[in-house]
């Protein structure tokens, strides 16, 4: 995780999916809160191509921060508040 440069737009992207409902409209499919939000909306959201947005999204659930849901065709992303927590536990005790 550490050999990751921190981003503004990654922060940005968990920043948004705090609040999904909030920061993105409707999704024909999926739920916001229980599902997540698609590459597309972020990519929108971000002002930047599809393949942009899924390289940072690809990233954060790689790293363990955002949960990735397959529905159909499409991949859906939301935080993981547990992980999120362990990380930012770990900063606090000075790693």
């Amino acid at each position: 995780m550490l050999t990751t440069p921190v981003s503004e737009r990654r922060l940005d992207i968990l920043e948004w999916l705090k609040e999904p409902a909030r920061h993105f409209p409707p999704q024909r499919h999926g739920d916001l809160v229980e599902d997540g939000v698609t590459v597309d909306g972020v990519a929108t959201k971000l002002g930047v191509r599809r393949q942009v947005a899924s390289t940072h999204l690809t990233l954060l659930a790689g790293i363990g921060l955002l949960r990735a849901k397959r529905i159909g065709r499409r991949t859906y992303y939301r935080r993981d508040e547990m992980r999120i927590a362990e990380v930012a536990r770990m900063f606090e005790k000075g790693w």
